[in-house]
């Protein structure tokens, strides 16, 4: 499994993921989108760790400088 995620795509993924967990654990989005909202944020933290998203492998898209 290639690396195709760069620094700055990981960064705005961590931090997309911060903002939807403190609107949910301030109950400004609830409900099925609160959970929805957070398993997506948990797909973002998953995906900047690994450095690797698999949406980006079909199109061939890739953000890693080499």
């Amino acid at each position: 499994m290639k690396k195709n995620m760069g620094g700055l795509d990981k960064t705005i993924r961590v931090i997309i993921a911060a903002i939807i967990a403190v609107l949910f654990l301030t109950n400004v989005i609830t409900g099925t989108l609160g959970v929805v909202l957070l398993v997506l944020a948990g797909i973002f933290v998953l995906t900047s760790f690994i450095s690797f998203c698999p949406l980006y492998a079909p199109f061939g898209l890739n953000t890693c400088k080499r």
